[in-house]
């Protein structure tokens, strides 16, 4: 079983505790904004605002989930 942590957003405002390791959060964060790039055809914009677009929609998709997860499973 995974550890549960906090997830912050780009800007530091914490967000609600997921089961995903930092890891997997990473990963799928790099996968988020590669996409960005590879949207716009790896012209204009910045790496720094892909990776920090990718990664308020991770941590929103995951905040969802967990808000999910607390509906179907509350304590």
């Amino acid at each position: 079983m995974k550890k549960t942590r906090q997830v912050r957003r780009a800007q530091g405002t914490p967000v609600v505790e997921t089961a995903i390791s930092s890891h997997d959060r990473r990963r799928m964060i790099a996968e988020a904004a590669y996409f960005h790039a590879e949207r716009r055809g790896f012209e204009g914009g910045s790496p720094e605002e892909d990776w920090y677009e990718a990664e308020r929609e991770i941590d929103d998709l995951l905040a969802k989930y967990v808000l999910a997860e607390r509906v179907q499973h509350p304590h």
